[in-house]
């Protein structure tokens, strides 16, 4: 079994190996085994999501991913954890920083050097042993060369600081009775950062996002 065997039955879901660990003897996960990051980036997802799926159920995408990674996990005799699973929740974020060369961006969400903010953790594979994983790259942060940092400046809320999201005063926005452009495209702060321009959510998996954001409010 490879990275590659894993990264091929993910795709027809438009589902993405978004890097791997290879865990410490002493790791309290899985000793000594493997963890595979699965996500998404690009429209693929959506794509598979949204044409075999009610995205009016509750919960539909976590109830869709789980439907859709714990039949896979089986067949490869693994573990499937998932970030929606919690209290207490699993350190996706943590595990996503070691598995590729992702960091956190000045609005808090991890930026890919080539998604950019247009891409998302969906499952953990959990491996009792070594899976042949790629290299990897280490790649500085696009943010790191990023000087006027327009993700702080979009938003029409001022909700973003460095280290500070104001969580209130973006839904407050976002539940106007007026659509608002947040809410019709997606954060305007994401769209502001230069990296990932052509991988931006269509307009309606961006608005399923916001829906949803605002509702587990």
């Amino acid at each position: 079994m490879t990275y590659k065997d894993i990264s091929d039955v993910l795709h027809p879901h438009g589902l993405i190996c978004q890097g791997a660990i290879a865990l410490a003897s002493d790791d309290p996960i899985k000793p000594g085994g493997s963890l595979v990051m699965v996500g998404n980036a690009r429209p693929q997802m959506w794509q598979a999501f949204a044409g075999s799926f009610d995205i009016s159920q509750q919960d539909p995408m976590d109830t869709w991913t789980r439907r859709v990674v714990d039949p896979i996990a089986s067949a490869f005799k693994a573990q499937a954890l998932f970030p929606f699973d919690g209290p207490p929740y699993h350190p996706f974020q943590q595990w996503a920083q070691r598995a590729e060369p992702v960091s956190p961006s000045p609005i808090g969400a991890l930026i890919h050097p080539i998604d950019g903010l247009w891409h998302a953790y969906r499952a953990a594979l959990i491996f009792n042993l070594r899976v042949d994983m790629p290299t990897i790259e280490k790649i500085l942060s696009p943010c790191e060369s990023c000087i006027d940092k327009p993700c702080l400046t979009a938003c029409p809320v001022e909700a973003f600081r460095p280290n500070y999201y104001n969580v209130p005063a973006c839904v407050d926005h976002l539940n106007t009775i007026a659509p608002t452009e947040c809410g019709l495209r997606g954060c305007l702060a994401r769209h502001a950062c230069p990296v990932g321009q052509n991988y931006v959510y269509e307009p309606k998996h961006a608005q399923f996002h916001m829906e949803k954001f605002v509702s587990s409010q």
